[in-house]
């Protein structure tokens, strides 16, 4: 599926740290910094809802499609 996560663009945005985002949202730090080295991995619905709860966020901020023909481009 070709749906990816903006969560490093979102850290850098917000100007805090891989570390603060995972201590914030009360994701594992592994997963913060999977997520932030990584965006093709997807949150799972658990640590999504934790992310946007944290940051009063909607879903679309940290999410992104990508058309199947851009994804195959590259």
């Amino acid at each position: 599926m070709p749906v990816r996560n903006r969560i490093k663009n979102f850290i850098e945005a917000n100007k805090i740290t891989v570390y603060q985002f995972g201590k914030n949202s009360g994701i594992s730090q592994t997963t913060a910094y999977a997520l932030y080295h990584n965006p093709e991995q997807r949150p799972s619905p658990s640590v999504l809802d934790k992310i946007c709860d944290c940051y009063e966020i909607q879903p679309g901020e940290i999410l992104e499609w990508v058309p199947p023909e851009k994804v195959k481009d590259e």
